[in-house]
């Protein structure tokens, strides 16, 4: 195994692990280690600036023990880290691997590029390049000062503005709790972002006035990560010995807090694949095979979200305050929407339980 960093480390803030993600760290005996660092998400809470309620979403709903647990890839990272180095694999660090071609790629069977959004050898396997959204996000980690416990809150105004507060535990045991801010931004807008970042406070805290105490112990822009974000998918995640899982393969906006939850279904079940199958390519299309709806209904309903949310609409946003909260008086849609944000759907009108996305070729 390679490592691009001389050192592996995390690289972001703070993320969701929905149900189905859970259910992959279950399976690789991590999940209680995460547990005992992150912070249970029991509810997705979003309102206007206004006060208007757009998404009021509990778990609970569909199970009284369904949640999420949000965590810093600090944390993520380590559990998985640790987990790793028990395995006793090889690992070389501080070499980027370019192509498959690579000298110290040289006698293994097969490769797997887990390297990202911005993978290099995605183009040894599809001829389609990424599609960048206009907007992105700026990210920190603050001290939780517990204004919305077990939540994961969101203020907007129109779509251009989205501002979100995530608890997300503590990065290692004994470490105070903390929360991820996040604020949308375009991306061209960064720049004057960071030069305007004194402005940027003032209004951060007209929109929630609760966060004046966070919005107060921030030094300055170099505080925030940027992240952007581009669209990619492919139907063949797969040529030859070479082989995409996680954001190589499939890559999206953050709108329904899937990625990370992607990338870990997709070790696991290619894992099932090639014990199953009998050479690295039967197992490859047979991974491919089972992981496209639940992937695909993702990659469709983020980038259709994402608009709603993330873009210089004047029309999508007053849809979405008129329309998004009142469908909980309809069950059936009200029950779609959270087994949407739980990571359980795969196509438009099915769904499975995490389980069986997760464990659908593990051997009995």
């Amino acid at each position: 195994m390679t490592e691009r960093f001389e050192t592996p480390r995390p690289v972001g803030s703070g993320l969701l692990i929905q149900p189905t993600g859970l259910a992959a760290l279950e399976r690789i005996g991590l999940r209680d280690a995460i547990a005992a660092l992150g912070q249970r998400i029991d509810r997705l809470h979003g309102m206007t600036a206004r006060g208007r309620t757009i998404f009021d979403l509990g778990y609970g709903r569909l199970g009284t023990e369904v949640h999420a647990i949000a965590v810093h890839r600090a944390a993520l990272h380590g559990v998985l880290w640790d987990g790793f180095l028990r395995t006793g694999v090889k690992l070389t660090t501080g070499h980027e691997v370019l192509s498959p071609d690579d000298p110290i790629l040289a006698g293994a069977d097969f490769v797997v590029d887990a390297s990202g959004t911005r993978s290099a050898l995605r183009g040894r396997v599809v001829d389609k390049q990424p599609r960048p959204f206009p907007y992105g996000a700026v990210w920190t980690s603050v001290p939780d000062i517990g204004i919305e416990p077990a939540t994961l809150a969101q203020r907007y105004d129109a779509a251009r503005i989205m501002l979100g507060y995530l608890p997300v535990g503590r990065r290692t045991a004994g470490e105070t709790p903390m929360a991820a801010i996040f604020w949308s931004i375009r991306n061209d807008q960064y720049d004057p972002w960071r030069q305007g970042f004194d402005a940027w406070k003032d209004q951060a805290r007209a929109i929630w006035p609760a966060l004046g105490p966070v919005l107060d112990g921030l030094d300055g822009p170099d505080d925030f990560t940027h992240a952007t974000y581009v669209h990619f998918d492919t139907a063949k995640p797969w040529r030859d010995n070479l082989v995409l899982i996680g954001d190589s393969a499939h890559t999206t906006s953050p709108q329904l807090g899937q990625g990370a939850n992607q990338a870990l279904i997709d070790a696991v079940v290619l894992t099932d694949a090639l014990a199953a199958a009998p050479d690295p390519q039967s197992a490859f299309a047979l991974y491919a095979r089972h992981r496209r709806s639940h992937v695909r209904f993702y990659q469709q309903a983020s980038w259709a979200m994402t608009r709603f949310f993330q873009s210089d609409s004047s029309t999508l946003p007053v849809i979405r305050d008129l329309v998004f909260h009142p469908m909980r008086f309809v069950p059936w849609m009200h029950g779609e929407m959270l087994r949407t944000l739980s990571g359980l759907k795969t196509g438009l009108l099915t769904s499975a339980s995490p389980d069986k996305i997760v464990n659908q070729l593990a051997t009995p």
